[in-house]
């Protein structure tokens, strides 16, 4: 015992132990000086003014050289380093981007392409000066609060007098020690109308706008706080039918980054393109050309959910405060901002009351030194000291209405005004300048009483005066999530051995099962009753004796499993059918009732619900009297996964054999169309377009006079002016009134669609042609207001029954004349009542004969029924290209 004792310790002894060091002396306080110097002095912005250090001293350099000239950057950049104790190319850098904001400066020359990507000329070769708008609200000396530059030789501003919420209109980023900064960007007016708003005590919202335009989803902004977080996407359009074309790109990307995106992942085998061009010059223009029969929706889509066509960008809302980090939304910034400005404009307009008082006050004592001529009483004084008490004593009789008392200052001040002065001296022109001085003061007395008004019209004369040119440039949108299975192109080939258990797509000697992506998932079923789903891979194992594999499409409730299963050995069997909508992956599912020596007797996977009819076999045991029957999976509810079933015979069975495949009798399918996102869907979100079949399709009409039935899909992208989206109704015909411009006249017209799933214009093709009203209620109604022309009287409007006015004609056709009259406005009224012949589809209802309740002789309970199968909720199905089918 005493010998393992001692083992122990000397065991202990022989470890390494842990020895703690204190950091002493010059690493306990640099690092936190260092870091503290990043942060205040170089990442982020300070909250008073919404500049960095390196801006603030750029910005008051260009105002020591400010002359109204053009200066070379490279110019200001040395003078700037006077304040600046950092290299010129930090400088440099800082400078261009202030510029290439095209708020601040002015600026000439090659100052880059923020579309493009493309930098700036160096700076000895690009020119800038401040622009009006940087004079009007960074610059007052007089209300400055100064320091002394790093090495003591100059003065520079602790923070500019910013009168405008710069911080929120340029955005800023920054990466300091421990914490940084990302504040983005917003629009030029909406933060003038959100300043003005706050300043009425109203509530306001403001959201980002970025300089490259595109379309951002703003729903999880967050005020620009941490966590927040901003969806940018690309502006795609279709051009025609192979080419698509990008006119606007994400915040944070440049033309060259979103087409090697692009580049990337066609050969990945994502999608596929033929060739992309880049026309950008001062406008973005990439064209992309797709293959013949690829569908430039699901392109679209797929450029959203594969590339730098879509990015999301983390805000966070960090500034400086009294040499403080602040995390602050960008609503409290605003409102920061915004009173900073009215204590600005207070101390400005207190400062310019001063200087008014003090004219006043010298303008007074100079009409009253001259106009009494108190200058002869200083004659016969021989000293200075006598001088002013003249003139001290010759005043005092007539200063009474002066606002202060007399200081020597103001004295030495009239001793110092000309003879000449003297001699030409106007009381009227004196009395004239005072009354000026007088208005002046009382104006400026009453902005400081009513100061939240005086800063509204401030804000408002800067809106006026700078914001032409300055509209929103980023489009607000919701965007709808796109799936990346079911726009990804099919790029490999799923194969599988079965016996051996292994699923890849490099098994190419074995038995090929499907097309797929290297994102697809895989679910596979075995002879044992067990299941899984795994990532597609080059080869995965996933048990021997495989009966079933293909993609798992997630949430999929419409594809039915129908199983037959032994329970056990010689145990019972038993019958069931299934969904598998949502599993975990990897992990092995057990469908049976968990014995062991399970078996699969019969399994199929019915993409479209269907329920077959099997024919049960038995082994010849004993007294057994039936050994053949029919069961008819119709009969079985479709229940989870996890259920056992029905039970199908307690004897042995020898085999199960199809005897007659399965049917769809389905429901038509409820497609709705969601306004926030423009897109279609399937879950009852936006207003109910219509009940679909397969054959069925959708009627879209555009304001520009375009028209065409397609079907549908959930991929479908729509133009921003589709004023008419329908279920079409192809004997229903469609009514128009428009302006051909050719003809400066209205005409009317009614027509069918002839060529389904083509897109053709059915108004004149002259540019000045206009769409009025379009229809497509069999009896429409319009109403024509007549323009009142000089010297007779308005004629009453005319009411219209456009299916008397005209008959059915083709979609080329121009149409009736409407009126030769000026016309001042056409409008759609309710139409007439007509009852619509009822569409009779022959599959919507199906009568299931009688049977009998009955058991058998092996434990078979078969179902009475006399019902009519009504039709599932859920008759469709979405496949992996998007497309919705029905039945």
């Amino acid at each position: 015992m005493i010998e393992e004792e001692n083992d122990n310790l000397n065991n202990q002894q022989d470890e390494p132990q842990e020895t703690i060091t204190r950091v002493t002396g010059m690493y306990k306080d640099w690092f936190l000086d260092y870091a503290s110097y990043v942060i205040l002095e170089r990442a982020v912005p300070a909250i008073e003014d919404g500049f960095k250090p390196v801006q603030r001293r750029i910005m008051h350099s260009m105002k020591d050289l400010d002359d109204g000239r053009y200066n070379k950057v490279a110019n200001i950049v040395g003078h700037t380093m006077q304040y600046h104790p950092h290299g010129d190319a930090s400088i440099a850098d800082a400078m261009v981007q202030i510029g290439q904001k095209d708020l601040l400066i002015d600026t000439q020359g090659n100052w880059g392409n923020i579309l493009t990507g493309d930098s700036a000329a160096a700076s000895r070769y690009i020119e800038a000066r401040l622009s009006k708008f940087a004079l009007d609200v960074v610059y007052n000396p007089k209300i400055t609060e100064w320091q002394a530059s790093y090495d003591g030789r100059r003065k520079e501003p602790v923070n500019l007098p910013v009168m405008f919420p710069l911080l929120l209109a340029q955005g800023g980023e920054g990466i300091a020690v421990g914490l940084s900064t990302k504040i983005l960007p917003h629009n030029f007016i909406e933060l003038i109308d959100a300043s003005i708003k706050h300043l009425q005590g109203k509530r306001f919202t403001i959201l980002p706008d970025f300089p490259t335009g595109g379309e951002a989803d703003f729903s999880n902004y967050n005020d620009g706080m941490r966590g927040g977080r901003v969806r940018v996407r690309a502006k795609i359009s279709q051009l025609d039918k192979n080419t698509l074309v990008i006119t606007e790109i994400p915040f944070g990307t440049t033309t060259s980054s979103v087409i090697d995106s692009i580049l990337k992942v066609n050969e990945k085998g994502k999608i596929k393109i033929k060739k992309i061009e880049d026309n950008t010059a001062a406008d973005v223009e990439i064209l992309i050309h797709l293959p013949s029969g690829l569908s430039p929706d699901k392109t679209i889509d797929a450029l959203y959910a594969f590339t730098a066509c879509e990015s999301s960008i983390s805000p966070l809302g960090c500034v400086i405060e009294d040499n403080k980090p602040l995390f602050v939304g960008v609503t409290e910034m605003l409102r920061r901002s915004t009173d900073n400005t009215v204590q600005l404009l207070k101390q400005e307009l207190e400062i310019k009351l001063g200087e008014f008082e003090e004219q006043w006050h010298f303008a007074s004592l100079e009409r009253i030194f001259i106009e009494n001529r108190i200058y002869r009483d200083i004659e016969e004084e021989e000293t200075w000291e006598g001088v002013i008490k003249a003139i001290d004593k010759g005043l005092q009789p007539h200063i009474k209405h002066l606002k202060r008392a007399i200081t020597e200052e103001d004295i030495v001040r009239l001793t110092e005004i000309r003879i000449k002065r003297i001699s030409k001296f106007d009381i009227d022109k004196a009395q004239q300048k005072i009354d000026a001085l007088e208005e002046e003061i009382a104006k400026v007395k009453h902005h400081l009483e009513h100061l939240i008004e005086y800063a509204i019209a401030y804000f408002t004369r800067l809106k006026k005066e700078y914001g032409a040119g300055r509209e929103r440039k980023t489009e607000i949108k919701t965007f709808d999530d796109v799936d990346a299975t079911k726009v990804v192109i099919r790029n490999t080939k799923l194969y599988v051995n079965r016996e051996e258990g292994f699923i890849g797509t490099s098994l190419k000697r074995d038995e090929y099962v499907c097309d797929c992506s290297d994102i697809d998932d895989i679910i596979v079923f075995n002879a044992d009753g067990k299941m899984m789903v795994t990532k597609v891979d080059s080869k995965t194992f996933v048990g021997k004796d495989i009966i079933h594999v293909a993609v798992f499409k997630k949430k999929d409730k419409r594809t039915i499993y129908n199983m037959i299963y032994r329970d056990g050995k010689g145990g019972p069997s038993y019958i069931k059918r299934f969904a598998v909508t949502g599993i975990t992956r990897d992990r092995e599912y057990d469908l049976t009732n968990g014995n062991k020596n399970s078996l699969v007797l019969y399994f199929s996977a019915n993409p479209n619900g269907e329920a077959e009819v099997v024919t049960i076999l038995l082994r010849q045991a004993g007294s057994i009297k039936k050994l053949k029957w029919d069961i008819d999976f119709a009969d079985i509810l479709i229940k989870g996964r996890v259920s056992k079933g029905n039970l199908v015979t307690k004897y042995s069975v020898k085999r199960v054999e199809l005897k007659e495949k399965g049917l769809s009798t389905l429901k038509p399918r409820k497609i709705w169309f969601d306004d926030a996102v423009q897109r279609l869907n399937v879950d009852g979100r936006g207003e109910l377009v219509g009940e679909f079949r397969g054959e069925d399709k959708l009627l879209i009409i555009t304001q520009s006079g375009n028209i065409k039935t397609v079907t549908p899909e959930v991929t479908m992208h729509f133009d921003d002016d589709m004023i008419v989206l329908e279920k079409w109704v192809p004997k229903k015909p469609i009514s128009a009134i428009y302006y051909n411009g050719e003809k400066e006249l209205y005409y009317v017209k009614r027509f069918l669609i002839e060529n389904e799933g083509k897109e053709e214009t059915f108004i004149s093709e002259h540019p000045n042609s206009l769409l009025e009203i379009v229809s497509t209620d069999w009896k429409p109604m319009a109403e024509v207001v007549f323009a009142k022309e000089r010297g007779k009287d308005r004629r009453d409007n005319l009411i219209i029954n456009l299916e008397e006015f005209i008959d059915i004609k083709g979609i080329s056709a121009q149409g009736n004349q409407l009126t030769k009259e000026k016309v001042n406005q056409i409008n759609l009224l309710d139409p007439l009542p007509y009852e619509a012949p009822e569409e009779v589809h022959a599959d919507e209802l199906e009568v299931i004969d009688e049977t009998e309740v009955k058991p058998d002789d092996n434990g078979i309970t078969e179902n009475k029924t006399n019902t009519t199968k009504s039709k599932l909720d859920d008759d469709f199905e979405i496949d992996s290209e998007g497309q919705i089918t029905l039945f």
